[in-house]
């Protein structure tokens, strides 16, 4: 597994995203990715699984220091007080004393940030996270954040594939030491794996077209991807994505698909995007 360093965190460039997996099914997927060489988690409150996460990371057997969890305070919990107890529940629902990265899920439009990103590092300095950072900010709230923060951010958490460009969100964070980690890096499958961009690779390389897109992601400086998938074969899939190379061509043509501007998590809570 290759590590991406940002900000003194080695983050996994491959993880488990685990929106929507509940219960025992989550917890069984989580532990058969474990066991099939995963070592980073991501879970959230707002996704009320995590007690399925942590019983998965426990029966997985892998010893808990090899493996990167990560965890998102909600909304509506991102007040100086609130944002701490929403942490230290987390924590009680995954049965860990402390995770590796907490991250404010969105930010807030009635909570300032300076409050926040206050509360923020106070769990850092709590031990209740190793490593802290945000999620859905787009550049003025990247440059803003990491202003007011007196610790690191680890990264910027963003919808990202080749549907949709972020980069300028990607050269924020690369100005500021962070990782970017991609949710929705496949662009929940849509039409994506059949674009001669992708499927082309995908022929010539032996590969599917997941992998292509997951090894267009990390070979992208500092880039993170967090797959979600309910398939156990397809999870171990998404992993093997570290032993071919994607040549210039190749790269640039997914990469040219951003011209579709397509966004699949727009809500109304959501701030207002940099231009695409």
């Amino acid at each position: 597994m290759h590590d991406i360093a940002a900000n003194g965190a080695r983050m996994p460039a491959i993880g488990l995203g685990t929106w929507t997996l509940k219960g025992e099914t989550c917890a069984e997927l989580v532990a058969g990715a474990l066991r099939a060489g995963y070592r980073h988690l991501d879970t959230a409150a707002m996704y009320e699984n995590e007690a399925a996460v942590g019983e998965g990371l426990r029966a997985s057997g892998i010893d808990r220091d090899e493996v990167f969890v990560t965890t998102k305070i909600w909304l509506t919990d991102l007040a100086d007080g609130d944002l701490q107890r929403s942490v230290e529940a987390s924590l009680g629902r995954l049965g860990l004393d402390q995770v590796d990265l907490t991250l404010i899920h969105w930010p807030s439009k009635s909570v300032p940030m300076a409050e926040s990103i206050g509360a923020l590092n106070d769990v850092a300095e709590r031990g209740l996270a190793r490593h802290i950072g945000i999620s859905n900010f787009p550049v003025a709230l990247i440059d803003e954040a990491v202003a007011l923060s007196g610790r690191p951010l680890a990264c910027n958490q963003v919808e990202y594939h080749p549907y949709l460009s972020q980069d300028r969100v990607l050269e924020a964070c690369r100005r500021h030491g962070m990782a970017m980690v991609s949710y929705c890096p496949l662009a929940r499958g849509s039409e994506l794996f059949n674009e001669p961009a992708v499927a082309g690779p995908a022929e010539r390389h032996g590969r599917t077209g997941a992998q292509i897109v997951l090894r267009w992601h990390v070979q992208q400086e500092g880039v993170v991807a967090i797959p979600r998938s309910s398939n156990p074969g397809r999870i171990a899939q998404n992993l093997d994505v570290f032993d071919f190379t994607l040549d210039d061509g190749e790269m640039a043509a997914i990469s040219a698909l951003g011209s579709r501007r397509h966004r699949i998590c727009n809500f109304e809570f959501s701030p207002d995007w940099d231009p695409v």
